[in-house]
Formats: structure tokens, sequence, C-alpha cells
């Protein structure tokens, strides 16, 4: 939120963002993720008789127009294409081949033939030509799921024009975050702001800069894919859920993730790593519905979104079998993201309030660290590849394991909040 009590404005950061979306590479990039494109494909059409079979289809952002096909594909009686950049005109293209033969009598996607309606327009533009809709696809999605902050389109299509009872896919979201180590990606970043420590580069002294510098590195966020067995403990089960059915758009403005975990390594925490899991289930007096589900866990099959890694300034040690528990607080920005801050603690001592926190609390503290971070301001790793012919310890990860089992009944619920609700917050 502003000063002012408002909610930033995305408007300015609109036409770098709807000229990005507008150029085909971009598009193709998404396509050829498979596991998102065939996750909508297998969701839309293992509940085409239930959602789609001759129903009206709202697809809010629908770029390329590929989910708009899918729910042709599905028995779709009509569906309103909602795209706000110029993928809207070659999207175009391709409903109008349908309505017109070659010279040869053939006719390109002819199953499309007066199936669609490309609109070009923000969804959230007055006096649309939209009727009420039994279904709205879209992928509204970015890096933690939030990034980009097309959920709000997303929601207001929801309650603007979905009928009661009406279907939403994706249906829920659900973010996950893990505590990870990862020694060498820490000092890459660190050994970026020492280039400002200098004091005699080429006769000048940079090091006035060296803060600065820190703590610009140690704020973007780590895009790419990473090994899966860097984490010291594993995510909340469920992760944060985001109910798409339910969620407010004031709820999404900003947000409070809590989390516990126990450490199954004695190690070193470089930081917090996210990703998220997509849902699609119809609404539940649907019967015969098909429920599908997707994950960008650094387990999963890779996708183009990849996983999202927050380094911490200052790295925090912890023995197997502690307790780890914070939160993370996301609040909108005017660059069509979030700002993200975290706490961190190790064992149960008390944290703070995410939103009047004290410097006080923790700067006496050693088992406690914060950071702060914007979303959009991300930096990119792709050093990672999976091998699965090698043998594997953790110690090679400097993770060493507990002689003695772990007791998992040490952690109990984290009785901060529910880490399935949101926290409003006024």
């Amino acid at each position: 939120m502003l000063s002012n009590g408002k909610v930033p404005s995305t408007e300015g950061r609109d036409p770098a963002y709807f000229s990005y979306y507008a150029m085909l590479q971009h598009q193709q990039n998404m396509l050829q993720d498979s596991v998102r494109t065939s996750t909508y494909r297998s969701a839309i059409l293992l509940n085409g008789p239930a959602c789609f079979h001759d129903k009206l289809i709202l697809d809010v952002g629908a770029g390329s127009g590929i989910l708009s096909y899918f729910a042709v594909q599905a028995g779709a009686q009509k569906v309103y294409a909602v795209e706000a950049s110029q993928m809207a005109e070659k999207m175009r293209k391709l409903v109008n081949a349908a309505n017109t033969a070659e010279s040869d009598g053939t006719i390109k996607n002819a199953f499309l033939k007066d199936k669609i309606e490309v609109i070009q327009a923000k969804i959230e533009e007055p006096d649309l030509p939209i009727p009420q809709v039994d279904t709205i696809i879209s992928e509204p999605i970015g890096v933690l799921l939030i990034h980009e902050r097309m959920l709000e389109s997303y929601l207001y299509a929801r309650d603007t024009f979905l009928k009661p009872g009406g279907t939403l896919f994706p249906s829920t979201g659900s973010i996950s975050l893990a505590p990870f180590t990862d020694a060498a990606l820490w000092s890459e970043t660190m050994s970026k702001a020492r280039f400002w420590e200098q004091n005699s580069f080429y006769g000048v002294d940079l090091s006035a800069l060296y803060g600065d510098a820190k703590d610009e590195m140690f704020g973007m966020p780590v895009v790419g894919s990473f090994d899966p067995r860097t984490l010291i403990a594993p995510a909340n089960s469920g992760g944060y859920v985001v109910d798409f059915y339910r969620v407010t758009l004031d709820e999404l403005q900003d947000m409070t993730i809590p989390f516990i975990w126990q450490a199954s390594y004695t190690g070193i925490i470089h930081g917090i790593a996210g990703w998220f899991d997509l849902h699609f289930s119809p609404p539940s007096p649907v019967i015969n519905g098909s429920t599908i589900t997707m994950s960008t866990s650094p387990a999963a099959e890779r996708t183009h979104w990849q996983q999202v890694r927050f380094l911490l300034k200052e790295p925090l040690a912890v023995n197997a079998g502690q307790t780890i528990q914070g939160w993370m607080r996301c609040v909108v920005n005017e660059m069509r993201s979030y700002t993200i801050e975290v706490e961190i603690l190790i064992g149960n001592g008390q944290l703070s309030d995410p939103l009047n926190v004290s410097p006080s609390i923790f700067n006496l503290d050693f088992n406690r660290r914060r950071g702060k971070w914007r979303l959009h301001e991300q930096t990119y790793n792709y050093n990672y590849y999976p091998q699965t012919d090698n043998i594997f310890r953790p110690e090679y990860n400097c993770l060493y394991e507990p002689e003695q089992p772990l007791d998992v009944s040490v952690v109990v619920d984290n009785n901060y909040v529910d880490e399935n609700q949101f926290i409003l917050q006024s």
C-alpha cells in the first residue's frame, strides 16, 4: 500500500508489459512449456462435459489464444477471448482463417469457425461486449504465483462476468517456501557487491557505495531451477493456499505467509526458496469432474516459471532437528509486482509483528534474520542441470545428517496463523 492508503497503480508499467506479451517469441516460450500447456489442455478437455460443452467461456489475458482453442475442442458454445496487447491481432488471423476457405477449398482450424470472439481490451475496461459466462479460463500466473499482478484481473473477471456456481480454471494456487543452502550462489552474489568495496579503482575510491551495492545485490530475487537436495527442510505441507473462488481483491494487496519447518540437516541457511502449485477443480456441486494439478517444485519437471530464491545478506546456522519459523509479507507495488519482507527465526522465540517491525528486536538476536526484496528486480541463475547417474551425499552440499533419526513430533502447529488462511491487512 502507498503512504496515502491507496493501492499502487500498474498503469505506468502497462505499455512495457503488454508490448512484451505482444511478441511471438515470448508467446512461443510459454507455448513450448510442455508442462504448462499440456496441464491446461488436460484440465479443459477432461472437464469438457461438465464445464465447457455448450457453455459460454471467457479467456482472460488470452495471449496466443491457446486456452480458447482448447475450450472449443472441449465443446464450448462460444469463447470471448480478451487480450489487451497487439497479440489480439495475431489471434484474429488464426480465428479468421477458420472462417475463410483457401484457394484449394481447405479451411485452417475449421473447428474454430464462429466459435471465438477476440476482444482487444483490458478486462477492467467498462462496457465490454461480454455476457455472464459459465467458465473463466486464464493463465494469470507469474513468479511465486503473484508476480505481474494479473491475478487481480482474473478476480475482477470473476466478480464481473462469472455466473453463480460457475467454474474458474485454475481454481486455486498454493505457495511453498523452504530454507536452502547454496554457498556458491551466496559467494557469487557477494563478489558482485565487493566490486564496490575497492578504494582505488583507476584511482577512485568506490567504497562509499559498498553498502548500497550489497543491499541491491542481495535484494534481487534469484529466478532459476535449483537442486532440491539443497533444501535444509521440506516446505510446509500443502503450501499457502490462495482460493481463487473466494479470495478478494483486497486480500491480494497485502498478505502474510507464515512458515514453520524442522531442519533435516545441520548446515547454513543462505536464504528462502519459493515456488507454487496450480489446481484445476470444478465447483463442488459438479459431478464427474476431474481435478488436475501442476507443480513448479524444484523436484518436479521444469517449467518456464522455474523457482525463486531470496538470499539473506547474513546466512544463518541451524542444527538438525531445530525449529525454524517466520513469515513472508507480500505487498503490492507500482511495478506490477510485490515488495517482499521476511523474518526468519531459529527456535521458538517471539516473532515480530509483520505490520509493525521493531529493528531492536532482531539486531541483538543471533538466531534471527530479516530481508527485503522487490519481486520484479529479478536476476537469473541457470547453473543447475539435473543428473540422475551419480551418487549423491548431503555433505556434498555442506549439509550434515543427524546421528539419530529426528523426532518430527517436536514441530507443533504454527500458532501464529493458520498457513492456509490470509492475514487481512488494513
